[in-house]
């Protein structure tokens, strides 16, 4: 893959899961499309994810192809690890943000 590929991958993936992300918020809270949201979301879109433009997850899923479900199980795990001792019920949160990617994943591969 050249890195131009490699780009316009990353590029179309952040695309399709911003769109993706901000029509199930949108259903979540029943508001219409023409709503800005500017909250920082520390589960969902942490601000500091997203310095350069490009939220960490989308590069991450491009750079890592097929080891995707996998980086997203270790992450899984992690947060179920450590909830308990260090941000409680915001790491479980996360883990069930990664659990929900990871099943979003698979119906998209169709398994």
């Amino acid at each position: 893959m050249t890195y131009s590929e490699f780009g316009t991958r990353i590029n179309n993936s952040q695309k399709e899961w911003k769109q993706r992300r901000r029509s199930s918020l949108e259903k979540k809270l029943g508001i219409d499309e023409d709503v800005q949201l500017n909250v920082n979301d520390v589960v969902n879109h942490p601000s500091h994810y997203n310095a350069s433009g490009i939220e960490c997850i989308d590069a991450i899923k491009a750079a890592t192809d097929g080891g995707y479900e996998y980086y997203l199980q270790g992450n899984i795990m992690k947060y179920i690890w450590r909830y308990r001792y260090k941000n409680g019920l915001e790491d479980l949160r996360k883990a069930r943000w990664y659990l929900n990617e990871l099943i979003e994943a698979k119906e998209a591969d169709g398994n």
